[in-house]
C-alpha cells in the first residue's frame, strides 16, 4: 500500500481546533449557508409541500429528477472560469460570478414561491428545474471560490466549516420553510428563505479574489472556446487511473442518495406531524450532523484522509440499513430520532472527508470545471434512480425492502475504494489542489 501522503502531523486538541478561526475557513462556512439552501427548497421542502397537496408519490418522486440540472454542471461550468462579465468583472473573476448567481438564484426561488402546484403542476415543475439551474450554477462558483481559497493543508478543515454551513443553511432554510408555511402559507415561506444567498456574497466581498486561482491558458484563434470546454476533461483523463476514480465517484453515493430523497415520503406515510418532523429530522439531524463533522475533522487529522474516508462510506452505507428498521417499527418517535441521528452522523463524517479528497483532485485551472464535473458525477445515479423508479419502487415492495436495498447499493463503492487503497490510486490521482505550493509550481502549460 502506498503511504498516505495526505495524512497531516500529529496535533494537541487545541492545534486541531484553532485552525477553524482562520479567515479561509470561516469564509468556507458563509458559502456553505448559501449553498445549502436552494438543495433544501427544491428537496425536502418542496416534497412536503407536493405531499401535502395530495401529489401522488410518483410524482412528487419524479420532483427530484429537478436536481439533475445539478448534474449537468460540467456543460457551463468552464464558463465560470474563463468567461469575463461585463461592468462585474472588474471586481474580479470569482467576485462577480458571486454575486450575479446570488441575484439568479434569489429570483428563482422568488419565482418557485409564486407557484401554485395544484393548479399547475407542469409549471411548478419548471419552476422547480429553474432553482436547480441557478442553484448549481450558484455551487459552481461556491466550490471553486471555496478551494482556491483553501491551502492544501487546510481542505479537510475548509470542508468541514463548508459543510457546517451548508447543514446550518438546508436545515435552516427547511425549518424556516415549515414554520412559515404553516402560518403564513408556503409562498411567504419561500420568499423568506431566498435572503440565504446572502452569505456569500459576504463572503467574497470580505476575501476578494483568492490567491491560488490560476487562470486558464489563453489561447487565439477559431479553437479558443472549444479548448476552454475540452481542457479540464483531457487534463483530469490524463491521469493514472482515472477511469477508476471517475467510476467510484459515479457509485459511491448511490444507496446514500436513493434513500436521503425519499425520507420525507416515509415520515409523511408513517403520520409524522410537519411539527414532528421539523423536531426530530431537521432538529435532531442538524446536531447529529453537526457532531458528525467534528469527528470527521478528527478522523481527517488522526487517520488520513485515505483511511477516514473509507470509515465513512462503510457508517453511510450501515445509516440505510436504520430506516428500514424503522419502516418496518412503525411510527416511533425514538426510532425516528436514532435513525436520523445516526444518518446525519455518517453523512457529517463523510461530508468532511469525502469532500476533502475531491476538493484535492482539482486543478487549480480549471477548478470550477473540475469539480463540477465530480460533484455532479457524485450523485447523478442516485438521482436518477430516484426520479425515476424511487417512487414505483416503494409502492411494489415497501419501504423495509427498498432501504434494504439502498444498503446494498452501498457496497461497490466501499469495495472500489478499499481497493485504489490498496494499489496507489488514490494518491497518484489528486490534482494541484490538494498539493502544496512548492511541489505544483511547475509550469502550467496548456491542456489539450
Amino acid at each position: 500500500m502506498q503511504p498516505d501522503t495526505t495524512t497531516p502531523p500529529p496535533q494537541g486538541w487545541w492545534d486541531s481546533i484553532r485552525p477553524y478561526f482562520e479567515r479561509a475557513p470561516l469564509a468556507a462556512f458563509l458559502l456553505g449557508l448559501s449553498s445549502g439552501f436552494p438543495y433544501a427548497m427544491i428537496g425536502a421542502t418542496l416534497t412536503t409541500r407536493l405531499a401535502q397537496d395530495g401529489i401522488d408519490k410518483k410524482t412528487v418522486t419524479a420532483f427530484t429528477l429537478a436536481f439533475l440540472v445539478y448534474n449537468l454542471k460540467p456543460l457551463w461550468s468552464w464558463i465560470v472560469d474563463g468567461v469575463r462579465l461585463p461592468g462585474l468583472g472588474a471586481l474580479g473573476q470569482r467576485v462577480s460570478w458571486m454575486i450575479l448567481a446570488a441575484v439568479l438564484v434569489m429570483a428563482a426561488v422568488a419565482n418557485l414561491a409564486l407557484q401554485e402546484p395544484m393548479a399547475d403542476i407542469y409549471q411548478t415543475a419548471i419552476a422547480a428545474i429553474l432553482v436547480g439551474l441557478a442553484g448549481a450554477t450558484f455551487d459552481i462558483v461556491i466550490d471553486a471560490y471555496r478551494i482556491e481559497i483553501l491551502k492544501p493543508e487546510q481542505l479537510g478543515i475548509g470542508s468541514g466549516m463548508s459543510q457546517y454551513g451548508w447543514r446550518i443553511g438546508s436545515a435552516g432554510a427547511g425549518a424556516l420553510a415549515l414554520f412559515l408555511a404553516a402560518r403564513f402559507g408556503w409562498q411567504p415561506a419561500y420568499l423568506a428563505c431566498a435572503l440565504f444567498a446572502l452569505p456569500a456574497v459576504i463572503a467574497v466581498l470580505w476575501l476578494g479574489e483568492p490567491d491560488r486561482h490560476r487562470d486558464p491558458a489563453q489561447r487565439k484563434g477559431g479553437s479558443a472556446i472549444f479548448q476552454s470546454i475540452i481542457g479540464p476533461f483531457t487534463e483530469f483523463f490524463q491521469r493514472q487511473g482515472a477511469l477508476l476514480v471517475l467510476l467510484f465517484i459515479l457509485v459511491h453515493k448511490i444507496g446514500d442518495t436513493l434513500a436521503n430523497l425519499t425520507f420525507r415520503l416515509l415520515f409523511d406515510d408513517l403520520g409524522y406531524t410537519n411539527d414532528e418532523i421539523a423536531i426530530y429530522d431537521v432538529g435532531i439531524g442538524f446536531w447529529a450532523y453537526l457532531i458528525g463533522i467534528f469527528v470527521g475533522g478528527i478522523m481527517y487529522a488522526r487517520m488520513g484522509m485515505k483511511r477516514s474516508v473509507l470509515v465513512s462510506l462503510i457508517l453511510m452505507a450501515v445509516s440505510n440499513f436504520s430506516f428500514a428498521l424503522l419502516a418496518a417499527t412503525g411510527k416511533s418517535n425514538f426510532g425516528m430520532a436514532g435513525a436520523i441521528g445516526f444518518e446525519n452522523f455518517a453523512s457529517g463524517i463523510g461530508g468532511v472527508v469525502v469532500v476533502a479528497y475531491f476538493s484535492a483532485l482539482c486543478d487549480l485551472r480549471f477548478t470550477a470545471a473540475h469539480y463540477a464535473l465530480i460533484s455532479s458525477a457524485a450523485s447523478i445515479v442516485g438521482r436518477f434512480v430516484t426520479g425515476t423508479t424511487a417512487g414505483g419502487l416503494i409502492e411494489t415492495f415497501g419501504y423495509v425492502q427498498f432501504y434494504l436495498l439502498t444498503t446494498v447499493a452501498a457496497v461497490p463503492g466501499v469495495l472500489l475504494f478499499w481497493w485504489m487503497m490498496r494499489t496507489g490510486l488514490v494518491d497518484l490521482s489528486v490534482g494541484s489542489a490538494g498539493k502544496a505550493e512548492g511541489s505544483e509550481e511547475k509550469p502550467l502549460k496548456p491542456v489539450g
